[in-house]
This record gives C-alpha cells, structure tokens and sequence, in this order.
C-alpha cells in the first residue's frame, strides 16, 4: 500500500557539490530509479544515504543505490545500514552543505524517524521543511504497524512534530507519499484528533464486550469484526493495514480506559 509512490528527496545547499539522499524506493525498477536520481544529482557527489523506516518501498533499493552511489547508509535499524553507524534520535547531522537534524519519530514503526531541515528555502515558508517518511502522509492517515507501532508512540511523535512550530515559525511536510503539506503543526494535530476520535469510538463499541485480552492480537476475531463493523466496505487489499491500525488503537484504549 504505497499510494501514489514513493518520494525520494535529494538534498544539498545550493552551492554544495555533495548530496544526500533520502529513500531509495522499491526493489522492483531500482536500476532505473537511480538513473532518474542521478540525473538530478548531475556531477555531484553523493555523501549519505538516509532511511527513514525499513518498509520494503524505502529500502528495497538500498543495495542498488549504496553500489551506484558509493555512498553509505543510514537508518535506525542496524540491519539496513551500510558501511555507517546507526541514526540517533536528535543528532545533527553535517552534509551536503547543510544541517540534517534527526528526529525520532515512533509510531507508524518502532524504526521511524524524520529529518528536520531548518534552513530549508525550497518552500515559501520561514521555517524550512521536515521530511516526514510515513509518519505524515501528503494524503490520508498513516497506518500503525502494529505491533512493531503503538498509538502511545505515534501520539507522543504527533507532538514532537508539532513543536517543530513556534514563534513564528513555519515548517512544510515533505511526506514519502503524496504531495507537500503547508504545516507539520496543523497537520499533526488533525493526526492526533483523529486517532483519538477512533479512540473514543472505539470504546463505545467495545462497552458491552467481554473483557479483552492483552496485548492485543491483530489476527484476532476481535479485531476482525470490529474492523468490518468501522470498515464494511474497505478493500481486502487495504484490510490488513486497517487491521493492525485497530488492534494499535484498542491496545491504547484499554490500557488508557478513562482519557
């Protein structure tokens, strides 16, 4: 479930003559993703690679593009580094002619973090960009995949994101899939409000169930009737997703019975 596809960002200074890419993609046409990529990188060099989560549509070209590039790779996860320490939630990162600050940010996974560009000029706004991997979509709501995500983790992200903004500052969302968002603010409080309005809907249909065990199962029948009764007309392609999202939802509720 990728939407509309996958964003791969190349950042640098105007003036650098290194990059950095954020992303890589999918496995599927690798090869040929990182031609497009290399013909906006031109006759720079390519200084890092960064990853925002593992999802297979962000790191399935990570191999193609660490030979392509010769550059090294950096995620949360040990595993889809290359030649590269892991990323560290709130290091600042120096490359490509500009400050990358690492921003962890839990929820959708347990590896999900974003980079905060603060001198960023590409948008109209005064105080520059985030690129937020799936954390924040250009379109829709981000899933929860549960149980390597959790609705305490996404919530306590929402928030993180939120204070990216104060003083008159600004910042766009550049999101993985779908287009640029004018505020992370506004944006991650609509995310929060809703998680929570399912919180509370939740909790009206679960009111004369038997008791619930925890921690919740996904694959449960539980969780299946309920996602037919929010979700009748949903997609089967989509379901799964929708599934784990609720499971996430209803593992916060009741360990939070009263909020």
């Amino acid at each position: 479930m990728t939407l509309s596809g996958t964003n791969t960002y190349v950042i640098a200074a105007a003036e650098a003559d290194s990059v950095v890419i954020v992303d890589p993609g999918f496995h599927a046409g690798a090869a040929e993703h990182a031609d497009a990529v290399a013909s906006i990188v031109g006759d720079r060099s390519v200084e890092l690679i960064l990853i925002t989560h593992h999802h297979h549509d962000h790191t399935g070209a990570v191999d193609t593009f660490h030979e392509r590039f010769g550059a090294p790779v950096r995620a949360v996860a040990e595993d889809w580094c290359r030649q590269a320490s892991v990323l560290i939630g709130n290091e600042v990162i120096s490359a490509a002619g500009t400050q990358i600050h690492v921003v962890a940010t839990p929820g959708h996974t347990s590896d999900s973090v974003s980079f905060f560009l603060p001198a960023d000029d590409a948008t109209p706004h005064p105080g520059g960009t985030v690129l937020t991997g799936d954390t924040i979509l250009g379109e829709g709501t981000t899933m929860l995949d549960y149980p390597d995500g959790t609705l305490d983790d996404y919530l306590a992200s929402m928030k993180t994101l939120g204070d990216l903004e104060g003083a008159g500052r600004q910042v766009a969302v550049l999101p993985a899939h779908g287009p640029t968002l004018d505020s992370v603010a506004h944006t991650a409080q609509d995310y929060s409000e809703h998680r929570m309005a399912r919180v509370d809907q939740l909790r009206e249909m679960i009111a004369e169930f038997p008791p619930i065990p925890t921690p919740v199962d996904w694959e449960s029948v539980t969780v299946h009737d309920l996602s037919m009764q929010l979700y009748p007309k949903l997609p089967d392609v989509v379901r799964v997703p929708a599934k784990k999202t609720l499971a996430a939802t209803l593992e916060y509720l009741l360990h939070n019975p009263k909020e």
